[in-house]
């Protein structure tokens, strides 16, 4: 049982150090217009300047994880 404590008090304080913003709701609406711009194609500009060159340059089919993290650094830093 305090694994666990330590465990999900271990991932909550990551993820806040990570994404500061993470706990703020208007970040969640960006987060949520970028998503659905992108079912639409239209990518914001904040989300596009957030994507590094490196990105592009190395593999081509990006796992979903790598795309949830360009999203989330675009909103919640």
């Amino acid at each position: 049982m305090r694994l666990f404590l330590f465990l999900f008090s271990g991932i909550f304080v990551g993820l806040y150090l990570s994404w500061p913003g993470l706990l703020m709701p208007e970040n969640w609406k960006c987060f949520n217009q970028i998503i659905a711009k992108s079912a639409e194609d239209k990518i914001s500009l904040k989300a596009a300047l957030e994507i590094s060159p490196s990105y592009f340059l190395k593999a081509k089919n990006k796992k979903t994880t790598s795309k949830i993290r360009i999203v989330a650094d675009a909103c919640f830093r």
